[in-house]
């Protein structure tokens, strides 16, 4: 009986530090997200801008 109390709490005790831990994972994996998208823009802008400029021949 004490073995699987003690298998229960060790469960529980990794499942208490599993919880921030993949919390913070998904909070990296949303703000790479947000600075690739931010980046993706950017380069977009700038390509359309230069080719508007760009004088045709």
């Amino acid at each position: 009986m004490t073995r699987v109390l003690l298998i229960v709490a060790a469960i529980v005790a990794a499942l208490f530090l599993l919880g921030p831990l993949v919390g913070l994972l998904f909070t990296l994996l949303k703000w790479a997200l947000i600075i690739g998208l931010v980046a993706a823009g950017v380069m977009f802008v700038s390509k359309w801008a230069n080719s508007k400029s760009a004088p045709r021949s």
